[in-house]
């Protein structure tokens, strides 16, 4: 009988631990994501840009983003999606077409991939140098 009480305090102890430890990491992630709600995005000016190609990044757990920008003439040509982890923001990659015909990066979120839609356009800052 003892042998199953120190069992059982031993998966209770683990229990506890494991909610603990999650609940502090959820935390940690809502207080990321809500900063990123109120990060703004700041403007660009790829006409003060020399051609060629630029590399951007940004991440908020759980969205990286990576992307390559091309660059000709003073206007953003190309923008790759080099890498985009994100829980349900896929989305927002429809936001890359959208800033090369603006030429902007002042755009709306896309509705349902609002977190994935902010860093990608943060990847793009990044990578124009305006980060």
């Amino acid at each position: 009988m003892k042998k199953s009480f120190k069992v059982l305090l031993w998966i209770l102890a683990v229990l506890v631990i494991v909610v603990f430890g999650g609940s502090i990491a959820m935390k940690s992630i809502e207080a990321r994501l809500s900063e990123l709600s109120t990060q703004a995005i700041p403007d660009i000016t790829p006409n003060n840009l020399a051609d060629g190609l630029y590399q951007g990044s940004y991440a908020v757990f759980p969205v990286k983003v990576v992307v390559e920008v091309a660059v000709a003439q003073g206007k953003i040509v190309t923008i790759k999606l080099l890498e985009h982890r994100q829980g349900q923001g896929k989305a927002a990659e429809a936001l890359i077409p959208q800033v090369v015909g603006s030429q902007s990066i002042q755009l709306d979120a896309v509705s349902g991939a609002t977190y994935s839609s902010k860093v990608i356009l943060l990847a793009i800052a990044d990578a124009l140098g305006t980060l």
